[in-house]
């Protein structure tokens, strides 16, 4: 009786070589205690090639990982929320050029910061108007309350902006603060991909948690993926934990805040989701905004989104603000697109890859990676704030060198 061949095999994969990555993320992360759980995920070429969970959901219960427990996935909403507003550039409702105020027209009066603090800040009139290209690749002059070092970082946490508020006074209350900087002038992370959300629900009429339920995750088949998590799926949901100097402690329970409709819905970080849902995104990414017969967006936008928008063609080293800000990527070699940082140049990254593949990460250690060149996407998922960046490093070394054929025409990022 004749084997069936394994998809890994068949798809130019080798198993041997996946299956040392797995004993590395085990020895090296979970034995020690720095993990608690992994969950790995290998598509190349229409097949998943590799899946394979490790350690425990629940440490306190004993609860293994399963494939289908459902991850915070933090930040890797914002390549979700990007999506959403390229569908209403393609609607015809907007263009990345436009000025963010003709939206929000609340925001026509924003300066940039001189001086002073909360309460006492001071501000001149920017050189140009904040413009929609400038939300997608953090070139807006905002900051995030998760920053640390700059002019605005201290206001957001003193006002609990993406906290306490609603997403509409998110959005108000950043009207009176200055902007970090001149738009397009620094590539600095930030709260941008929070205020698209409220962009997208101006635009379109409807709250932004049913714009991307009914126009994104239904068409999709992304049935686990939502803003909350109902009570029937609750046993699949997990505790998140975080890393300290003092070690691994538990961050947020399985019944706590995502257990309820969200205060504040946040198109830069609010969603759940699964390995296998995600999986749908990155393989309708990968075939150019289509997926068994639906499509979102044509391909021509994906496209576009997945090119360096940064100016000049810079990379982010080249364009962060000093300190290098706080984001889910390296900086050297690495641009951005319209909701993904994307490979320029693997040599000054010093990690394997291809120019033009494309990626983000969440803040819980979860991230993912596409990339055209090889008909390949990775996924990644863990619960673990402040989870170490190498672990993202060792996963792509590991699975590029699990590759045994390349068939390789670099596209052009220019």
């Amino acid at each position: 009786m004749t084997t069936p061949e394994h998809p890994a095999v068949r798809q130019g994969v080798s198993l041997d070589r996946l299956a040392r990555w797995e004993t590395h993320l085990s020895t090296r992360y979970l034995q020690t205690g720095i993990l608690p759980n992994a969950l790995t995920l290998v598509y190349r070429r229409g097949e998943i090639v590799h899946q394979h969970a490790q350690g425990f959901a629940d440490v306190e219960a004993g609860t293994p990982l399963r494939d289908d427990h459902i991850f915070r996935i933090y930040s890797m909403t914002k390549p979700i929320t990007s999506l959403a507003f390229m569908m209403l550039v393609e609607d015809g409702l907007t263009a990345l050029s436009d000025p963010v105020s003709s939206v929000l027209p609340e925001w026509a009066n924003l300066g940039v910061w001189t001086g002073g603090t909360l309460g006492s800040f001071t501000g001149e009139p920017p050189r140009r108007p904040m413009q929609m290209v400038d939300l997608l690749r953090h070139t807006s002059g905002l900051s995030y309350h998760i920053q640390q070092g700059g002019h605005l970082d201290a206001a957001y946490r003193d006002l609990s902006l993406g906290v306490k508020t609603t997403l509409p006074e998110f959005v108000a209350a950043l009207a009176d603060l200055p902007l970090e900087h001149e738009p397009g002038e620094h590539w600095h992370y930030s709260a941008a991909t929070d205020v698209l959300g409220y962009v997208i629900e101006r635009l379109s009429g409807q709250p932004f948690e049913d714009f991307v339920r009914d126009r994104i995750l239904t068409p999709l088949g992304m049935t686990d993926t939502a803003f909350e998590v109902p009570a029937d799926k609750l046993g699949r949901f997990m505790p998140c934990y975080a890393l300290t100097p003092q070690g691994r402690v538990l961050f947020d329970p399985a019944a706590g805040r995502f257990a309820r409709p969200p205060h504040f819905v946040s198109g830069g970080g609010g969603l759940v989701s699964t390995a296998a849902d995600y999986l749908r995104l990155c393989r309708l990414f990968l075939r150019g905004g289509e997926l068994e017969g639906t499509r979102l967006i044509s391909p021509k936008t994906m496209e576009l989104m997945t090119r360096n928008h940064l100016p000049g063609g810079a990379d982010i080293a080249g364009m962060a603000l000093t300190p290098i800000a706080v984001s889910e990527t390296s900086a050297a070699g690495v641009g951005f697109g319209l909701g993904f940082a994307v490979t320029l140049d693997p040599v000054r990254t010093m990690r394997a890859g291809n120019a033009g593949d494309y990626s983000w990460g969440g803040a819980a250690g979860t991230y993912f990676w596409v990339d055209p060149v090889e008909d390949l996407t990775v996924i990644f998922m863990t619960q673990l704030l402040l989870s170490p960046d190498r672990v993202r490093d060792d996963l792509r070394t590991f699975v590029y060198a699990a590759l045994t054929d390349t068939p390789t025409t670099p596209r052009s990022l220019a």
